[in-house]
C-alpha cells in the first residue's frame, strides 16, 4: 500500500448501494474494505474492484464480529480514514399491530447497534491518526412518519440522533461524523417490494420533486463528498439525498405544482 493511500470500511458492500459505494471509493484511488455478511461474497466483491482491497465477514450487529473484523483491517492497513455505515436490513411492511419483538429487535439490532459498534470501533485508529470521517446512512423513514415502517423508521432515526453526538464527541479527536437520508432508491431491496405489491413505483415517482427513484450512484457520491477533505468543516450534518421528498409539503402529485 502506498503511505498516501487512504483506507476506507464500507459495511453492507456486496450489494446494492454499499457495492455502489465500494465502486465510487475504490475510482477515488481509496483501499476498500468490504464488510457484509459472508465473507466468501465479501472478497469476491473485493476483488472485483482490482486493486488493494479486501474483504471481511461480518455481521454488524455483533459485537464479538465486529470487533475482530475491525482489527483485520487494522492489521492488513494499518489505518482507518473513512467508515461508512450502509449495512441495513428491510423491514416487511406490515402492520405495525402484527409485528412481533423478534422482527423489531432485528431490525434495531443491525441498524443502530451496528452503526454505533462499528462507531466505535473505528473510533481508536482514526483517533490515533487525529483525522478520520464517519457517513452514516439513515433514511427519510427517520425524518419523518410512514406507516408500516415503525422499527425502520425508529432506528433510521436513532442513527441520524446518533451520528449528532457523536459529531459533537468525536470534533476534538479530528473525527467527522455525518449521515445521509436517502429516499426510494432503486435496488434490490425496493425491487423486491414492488414486485410483492407492497410499493408502488409510479406513485412514488409522482411523489417525488425530481420525478424519479434515486440510484444507489445518486446516493454514493454525496457520501464520499461527505467522507472527503472537500467536507472538512462539516460535521453533525443529515444530509437529505431524495429528489426532493422530504422538502415537499403540498398535496397531490409533485410534478403538477
Amino acid at each position: 500500500m502506498s503511505t498516501d493511500e487512504k483506507v476506507a470500511v464500507i459495511t453492507g458492500a456486496a450489494n446494492g448501494i454499499g457495492w455502489a459505494l465500494a465502486q465510487t471509493f475504490a475510482r477515488a484511488r481509496y483501499a476498500v474494505c468490504v464488510l457484509d455478511l459472508d465473507a466468501t461474497t465479501a472478497k469476491r466483491r473485493a476483488d472485483e474492484l482490482a486493486g488493494n482491497h479486501d474483504g471481511f465477514g461480518c455481521d454488524v450487529s455483533d459485537e464479538a464480529q465486529v470487533d475482530r473484523a475491525f482489527a483485520a483491517v487494522h492489521e492488513r492497513y494499518g489505518r482507518l480514514d473513512v467508515l461508512v455505515n450502509n449495512a441495513g436490513i428491510v423491514g416487511s411492511q406490515e402492520a405495525s399491530i402484527a409485528q412481533d419483538m423478534v422482527y423489531f429487535d432485528r431490525i434495531t439490532k443491525v441498524i443502530i447497534n451496528g452503526t454505533f459498534l462499528c462507531s466505535r470501533a473505528a473510533f481508536h485508529p482514526m483517533a490515533a491518526q487525529k483525522s478520520g470521517a464517519i457517513v452514516n446512512v439513515g433514511s427519510i423513514a427517520g425524518l419523518t412518519g410512514l406507516p408500516r415502517r415503525n422499527a425502520y423508521g425508529a432506528a433510521k432515526a436513532g442513527v441520524h440522533s446518533l451520528t449528532r453526538a457523536l459529531a459533537s464527541e468525536w470534533a476534538q479527536y479530528g473525527i467527522r461524523v455525518n449521515a445521509v437520508a436517502p429516499g426510494y432508491i432503486a435496488t434490490s431491496m425496493v425491487q423486491g417490494l414492488v414486485d410483492q405489491g407492497k410499493v408502488d413505483s409510479a406513485r412514488l415517482c409522482r411523489r417525488i420533486p425530481m420525478g424519479r427513484l434515486g440510484t444507489p450512484e445518486d446516493v454514493a457520491d454525496p457520501i464520499l463528498f461527505l467522507a472527503s477533505d472537500a467536507a472538512r468543516y462539516v460535521t453533525g450534518v443529515t444530509l437529505s439525498v431524495d429528489g426532493g421528498w422530504a422538502a415537499f409539503g403540498d398535496a397531490g402529485n409533485a410534478s403538477e405544482q
